[in-house]
């Protein structure tokens, strides 16, 4: 008998170990992880750390890490034995197997109460698993999402942790503390049971993808329709940096179009352009498909790297397919101002959607997210950090139970000063053959969300007359024939307005 079993029952199990003194213990030091150690340490908590290859702690202790609390260990079982109780450990090892891996390797050194952090990219499906899996055996999972790169690690990242909830108040100091701060509030909070917190960085990542789709959008526009340098391009984005698109992705975008290489010409005009994706942003748009709702913008960026990648046959097609040639006559900085609007309606378009598909995971996940506080931790550390995100903030504290962005007095005045010129920048698109799918279905999903009645009634009707799918009768036509909530259907092929109805209760 071992592990959190033979420690309830009073045995003892390993060698005798000198008195603890690690506060946190994290597994896997690639750059993430050797950077949010030295964030922990920085903020006044001994670490201690473990790679699986071993010989990775001690040059990591030797340099890095030198000088500071940070302790080494070269086995689990010593790793273990190192930490306070109740052993606070993060795994930041690569999703899947490997994550399963650790915690078997674990067990057997842990006692119940003690808390294992998953901080990879973990699917939420696998996290809701664990967190079951572990709560059986007395050990509380916790699977957080981790957002901002090498240097939010280092200095402060976005942290969306979930899991078993008995774990926030023992994790609570260190999270609060290495996260980022916005306006003197940390960029963490529990987010929700099992694999929300996992979830909800799905999410981020696939409004990330649609961030910088619409932002490439942007840029193919002011590029091929306006016909302006990379330089001009740079400063366009650099003013934009200073309104209401003021964001991390604005700001990169800005320093990359500015980027020459020797040669004096910009760098990223001489990137393939055959994006490449992780498959965050594929997991969010085919849980927005299983859970039935329009994601529309993040399928479309999703879809949108999937076009890029077939490059060959873009260079193939280019030679054989031909379209109009751009030819812009009008106002540029006129057209300009009306992209810097058409940019923002988009993104409000899309967290819009982001968070109708939490608020809808929520309800069939029996998950509480907490809305003001997830647009909170997207505030500062992470890629879609931007200003944008206080004003959804202030959204969600004034009313939690908010239907939509879109209802927000503020959101709803932002979207309609932007309507005239996001239509304008569309239009210019569609004659000039330059394609801006984020943007367009953006504007699509506006039209549709606005629209009380749309044509799915002709498609009932189809689906009825092919293959009996029935069909509801709208409550101002209801009569002894066709009543409210019941589902009809008719012969189609009758004759002289002899149609015949069989209803089915609902």
């Amino acid at each position: 008998m071992s592990g959190p079993v033979a420690r309830l029952a009073g045995l003892k199990v390993g060698p005798a170990q000198s008195e603890p003194s690690g506060d946190f213990g994290l597994i896997g030091l690639a750059v993430m992880g050797q950077n949010l150690i030295l964030n922990a340490a920085d903020h006044g908590f001994t670490v201690v750390a473990f790679n699986r290859t071993v010989s990775k702690v001690d040059r990591f202790l030797e340099n890095e890490a030198k000088g500071k609390s940070v302790v080494g260990a070269h086995s689990i079982e010593e790793f273990c034995a190192k930490l306070k109780k109740p052993r606070r450990m993060m795994l930041l090892v690569m999703a899947g197997p490997a994550v399963d891996d650790f915690i078997e390797k674990l067990l057997p050194h842990i006692d119940a109460g003690d808390i294992i952090i998953d901080g990879g990219n973990s699917h939420y499906p696998d996290s809701n698993r664990r967190t079951k899996y572990l709560a059986e055996k007395g050990i509380r999972f916790v699977g957080t999402g981790v957002s901002g790169g090498e240097e939010g690690a280092r200095y402060g990242p976005s942290l969306m942790p979930g899991g078993n909830e008995e774990a926030w108040p023992y994790i609570k100091d260190i999270f609060q503390s290495i996260a980022a701060k916005s306006d003197g509030e940390p960029c963490c909070d529990w987010v929700g049971d099992e694999g929300a917190g996992h979830y909800v960085k799905m999410v981020h990542n696939g409004i990330e993808y649609g961030d910088m789709q619409l932002i490439c959008e942007a840029y193919d526009i002011m590029k091929r329709g306006l016909g302006m340098s990379y330089a001009e391009m740079g400063d366009v984005f650099a003013e934009w940096n200073k309104g209401v698109l003021d964001s991390f992705l604005i700001e990169i975008t800005r320093d990359v179009l500015r980027f020459n290489d020797d040669d004096g010409k910009p760098l990223v005009e001489k990137i393939l352009d055959a994006a490449g994706q992780k498959g965050t942003g594929k997991w969010t748009a085919i849980n927005a498909l299983d859970l039935g709702m329009p994601v529309t913008l993040i399928g479309e960026a999703v879809f949108a790297r999937c076009l890029s990648s077939i490059k060959d046959e873009r260079t193939r097609a280019s030679k054989l397919l031909s379209g109009p040639t751009p030819k812009f006559t009008g106002d540029k900085a006129t057209f300009l101002k009306n992209l810097e609007q058409g940019l923002y309606a988009s993104k409000i378009i899309s967290y819009a959607q982001g968070f109708m598909l939490m608020q809808t995971a929520a309800k069939q996940y029996g998950w509480k997210l907490n809305k003001p506080s997830i647009a909170l931790m997207w505030r500062g550390g992470c890629i879609i950090r931007s200003v944008f995100l206080k004003d959804i903030t202030s959204a969600y504290r004034q009313n939690p139970d908010l239907e939509n962005l879109l209802f927000n007095d503020f959101f709803n005045k932002a979207i309609h000063t932007a309507q005239p010129g996001w239509r304008d920048v569309i239009a210019f698109a569609v004659q000039s053959g330059i394609p801006m799918p984020a943007f367009s279905t953006a504007l699509a999903f506006f039209d549709g969300y606005r629209t009380k009645d749309l044509p799915a009634n002709l498609l009932q009707a189809q689906r009825d007359y092919f293959g009996a799918h029935t069909f509801q009768i709208k409550p101002e036509y209801a009569n002894d024939k066709f009543k409210v909530g019941a589902y009809t259907h008719v012969n189609w092929t009758g004759r002289g307005g002899n149609v015949s109805a069989s209803t089915y209760n609902a």
